[in-house]
């Protein structure tokens, strides 16, 4: 098994709806139909990778569960980064198996997403509690083209995570960071 490197970034829009038109007027095809996702981050109770800047995931949709490691951030324009991923037949099985291990979930956050595809990248609408973001992933020079047709450029380019985007967004709102689910915020 060969590491594979995940290149994203993500573009802000007013909400679904405008993001849905821009992504169909330019050319991409409907993938996959909109779902609510459920992640959950987990660490170690003295941060392991969080200080290594690595990121274990538990996501869970539509009764299915992927296990995702993603290593560091590597410096570049977009976010680029090693990516491991596998499919789990029991999400909450895993999540227990994992705290027998010492891991715990210390952010889980929600989102709705619906996936197009257009050539060589992946394109998905991210309905979040905090706000509806465009993630485009796949080649660089197919982000960068994609971005182009949605009439962005890099300096629109969002590289945060959504947890670094929900600390942001309670930061200037004046509440206290806890978990991004739809019913809290």
């Amino acid at each position: 098994m060969s590491p594979s490197l995940e290149r994203e970034i993500k573009l802000a829009f007013r909400d679904a709806r405008e993001a849905r038109e821009a992504i169909l007027a330019a050319g991409a095809t409907p993938l996959r139909g909109r779902r609510l996702q459920e992640d959950c981050l987990l660490d170690t109770p003295d941060e392991c990778l969080r200080k290594r800047r690595c990121v274990l995931r538990v996501r869970m949709e539509c009764g299915k569960t992927l296990l995702t490691f993603k290593g560091p951030v590597q410096e570049s324009r977009m976010k680029v980064r090693e990516e491991l991923e596998t499919v789990v037949g029991d999400g909450l099985l895993l999540l227990h198996v994992l705290e027998e291990l010492g891991y715990r979930v210390w952010f889980r956050y929600e989102k709705y997403r619906e996936e197009f595809a257009h050539e060589d990248v992946t394109v998905a609408i991210d309905e979040t509690p905090v706000g509806t973001f465009v993630e485009i992933e796949g080649s660089e020079r197919g982000i960068h083209t994609m971005a182009t047709a949605l009439a962005r450029n890099p300096d629109d380019y969002v590289t945060d995570s959504y947890r670094g985007l929900y600390v942001k967004h309670c930061e200037n709102h004046g509440l206290p960071p806890s978990h991004m689910l739809f019913e809290d915020l």
